[in-house]
């Protein structure tokens, strides 16, 4: 093999390190940062395990929401047939509230409840996020033509 012919294959050989390298950091930082959505029955069925951000979504049961001191709230998110405590401290959408859709991004402690990082309230009558449409109708608490819960 001639010395131009050996330079060129090692440039090859470096190139395609590289970018398999890069390819590499990418798709391991992209699996760091995705955040999987699960409705209460998810949780049920298929534990998360502490500590892994994800999002929680459903309707704030009514009944359920305790303000403490300060920003700190706690409130119940279910789909009709199970249920999970969420607490978060900071400021609530001004959508939100009891009977209405909402999706949670956190992470669930030891002890079951879920504790939020940001909440997120539909924006208005007629929307309700996708995934929270989806896990009403698995649990049976969605009909048809209904534009939200809570909707007039």
């Amino acid at each position: 093999m001639t010395p131009k012919k050996q330079r060129r294959l090692a440039f090859a050989i470096t190139l395609l390190l590289a970018g398999g390298g890069a390819a590499g950091i990418i798709l391991y930082n992209l699996g760091q940062n995705t955040q999987f959505f699960r409705s209460p029955s998810d949780l049920v069925t298929q534990p998360v395990p502490p500590g892994l951000v994800f999002r929680v979504g459903g309707l704030v049961e009514t009944g359920s929401v305790k303000r403490d001191t300060g920003l700190d709230v706690h409130f119940v998110v279910t789909d009709g047939k199970n249920s999970i405590p969420v607490s978060y401290s900071g400021i609530l959408p001004d959508l939100f509230r009891e009977g209405q859709g909402v999706v949670a991004l956190g992470t669930r402690a030891q002890d079951g409840t879920f504790t939020a990082r940001e909440v997120l309230a539909k924006h208005d009558e007629k929307y309700m996020p996708p995934e929270v449409v989806d896990a009403l109708k698995r649990s049976g608490h969605w009909q048809e033509g209904q534009k939200g819960p809570g909707a007039s």
